[in-house]
């Protein structure tokens, strides 16, 4: 765990927000309402919940800021005692960047593809200020990347956006949203795109620059294995509303919300110790939400009461505060979690007589004229799901690419499917093969045609694979979207009308309605909400286990592994360093490289 969290009277109040609303215009309708918070000097707050909960709408508003269609209808935000709400637009445009700093999700959001870095790092230097000199702007930058472990040196300044990698992109954010010392910070996800040992760059990053210059900071996630290891104190929200707030400590040992107990279920544990269990449903959007309490739909602890009023604020401990009608009986439950196993473990022990579905043999594979896969050995069994793991840029999908001939260079060795070598590319292969061989991309959102609708998407596969009167595709689909716990109603609808969750699940079932024998999934939950990915977790896992798969599946995320795999591979620069039975690697890691993953990989 990280650093004990000082007694909040024992720091000043920096940021102060009550009774904030936020709502659509002109409707009315509320996107959060009733916020209340405090953020000390030197403290971290992390701000948690799923996606459409209105974790980003508070964050922008303490800048004063909204998206188009939005604003701030009543509330107060105080920092350092002067009202944000109130202040002209001339007091505003000083106080970003200057008190107040916002770090994106997405870095390349935060900086411009047509300024070096360098020039853009001393922009947010003059423009409010800072030193009397250039002299003295140039040495705060200087300054700044070494705080953020990034060279200062003119050939790495001259860099564009695009010329450095997801991890270094994201420092220099950070980098300019600490460059003028603000007093409060808000991080709106800045590691969700990024692997865990970058994150973990990242967070350390965080936590030492907010604790050296006792920055005031709001850190915005779904994660709570995140916040575990940064937040001094955490605010659950949900459907807008702030349904529990607590120090780290009371939210992870005792936490009074059924929701915030199913956010601690549904993270990854790399210890095998406990089940990873998705969250039922989803969160109600603004103009959808139920009367009564907002998580009703959803909550195991449901009474009559709770749908008829929405609960009030309660005190569990001074500044431990929840509202839920049940939260003495939920809180007496605290800490207790299923251990119910996801994956097959009758499949844990590697047989003699297991048969190979996918060999790769001493393969190289190149981009343009650069090598990038190094001598792979590996292979994947029949019914087994063999875990690809490293960081962004370790070969991982390139690999996956190669084995589905989908990789467009020269690759080098032998893969086999079923004992026969497969051609390079997929237009080559058999339909049988194609057939066997389904691929599911990382992006929800990019991987199915915005054009068509759903039901047109999962008739494309039927169509080239089966030959199938109507009724008997419309059959199929019905019945591939039920595997996937859809509904068939949905195939009238567009991508666009459905949430992230839903669509991975809709690009599943595009891959199941060509009854395969292979999935290879690749980084398919890295874009969804913890309780989404493990949703989609348990799916798979039970996919696999129901009809046989045998499943390549590419992540980023060590604890997800040993959720759903029975074997990984570890790959770093293109080379596989670590290959064995998931417990096995996990439990005894031999390479450096694995035991660096697992240090990194964060856990509650």
């Amino acid at each position: 765990m990280a650093r004990e969290a000082a007694p909040a009277g024992e720091r000043e109040a920096v940021l102060k927000v009550h009774g904030l609303r936020i709502v659509l215009d002109p409707s009315g309708v509320d996107i959060d309402d009733e916020v209340s918070l405090q953020i000390h000097r030197g403290e971290v707050l992390g701000l948690v919940g799923e996606s459409a909960s209105g974790k980003t709408t508070v964050g922008t508003s303490l800048l004063n800021y909204q998206r188009r269609g939005a604003k701030i209808e009543a509330g107060r935000i105080e920092i350092d005692g002067q009202d944000v709400l109130s202040m002209s637009t001339e007091a505003l445009r000083k106080i970003r960047g200057g008190a107040i700093s916002y770090v994106p999700q997405d870095s390349s959001a935060s900086l411009n593809p047509a300024l070096r870095i360098g020039k853009q790092l001393l922009e947010i230097l003059e423009i409010h200020g800072f030193g009397e000199s250039q002299a003295d702007r140039e040495a705060r930058r200087a300054e700044m990347m070494a705080e953020v472990l990034l060279p200062s040196d003119e050939q790495f300044l001259r860099r564009y956006p695009h010329q450095l990698s997801g991890g270094q992109q994201q420092r220099v954010a950070i980098a300019m949203a600490f460059a003028n010392r603000p007093r409060i910070i808000v991080l709106d996800e800045p590691t969700t795109a990024l692997d865990v040992t970058t994150q973990a760059h990242v967070l350390d990053t965080v936590r030492d620059l907010t604790r050296s210059y006792g920055v005031a900071a709001l850190y915005i996630t779904h994660d709570l294995a995140v916040v575990a290891n940064l937040a001094d104190r955490i605010a659950v929200m949900y459907a807008g509303r702030l349904v529990e707030v607590g120090t780290r400590d009371e939210l992870f040992d005792e936490g009074h919300h059924p929701y915030s107990r199913k956010l601690l279920a549904s993270i990854p544990d790399i210890t095998g110790e406990r089940a990873l269990r998705g969250i039922r449903g989803w969160a109600p959007r603004p103009g959808q939400r139920p009367s009564g309490c907002t998580f009703a739909p959803r909550c195991d602890w449901v009474i009559d009461k709770c749908r008829a009023e929405y609960p009030p604020v309660e005190e569990v401990s001074p500044g431990h505060t929840v509202r839920c009608w049940r939260y003495k009986e939920v809180g007496a439950q605290a800490g207790v979690f299923e251990t119910v196993e996801l994956r097959d473990k009758s499949l844990s022990q590697r047989a003699a007589d297991v048969r190979e579905v996918i060999s790769v043999r001493d393969v190289d594979a190149y981009y343009q004229h650069k090598k990038t896969l190094h001598d792979i050995n590996t292979s994947l069994s029949e019914r087994h799901c063999l875990s690809l793991v490293g960081e962004s840029g370790s070969g991982k999908t390139t690999l996956a690419r190669c084995i589905a001939g989908l990789h467009p260079h020269r690759i080098v060795g032998d893969i086999e499917f079923n004992g026969k070598r497969l051609a390079r590319e997929a237009r080559d292969r058999p339909r049988a093969t194609r057939q066997a061989i389904q691929y599911i991309f990382q992006n929800p959102y990019s991987s199915l045609n915005p054009r068509k609708t759903i039901g047109q998407i999962l008739s494309q596969p039927l169509g080239v694979f089966f030959d199938l009167s109507r009724s008997e595709t419309e059959d199929r689909m019905a019945d591939v979207l039920e595997k996937v716990a859809l509904d068939a109603s949905l195939l009238s609808r567009y991508p666009d009308q459905l949430s992230g969750g839903e669509r991975q699940r809709v690009a599943i079932a595009r891959g199941l309605a060509a009854e395969p024998t292979v999935l290879i999934c690749d980084e398919v939950t890295s874009w969804l909400d913890v309780s989404v990915q493990a949703a989609i977790i348990e799916l798979l896992a039970s996919l696999q286990r129901d009809m046989g798969l045998s499943m390549l599946f590419v992540t980023h995320n060590l604890a997800l592994v040993r959720s759903i795999s029975q074997e990984v591979a570890v790959m770093t620069e293109g080379r596989i360093v670590e290959f064995g039975l998931v417990d096995a690697v996990l439990e005894d890691p031999q390479a450096d490289y694995t035991k660096k993953l697992l240090s990194d990989t964060p856990t509650v």
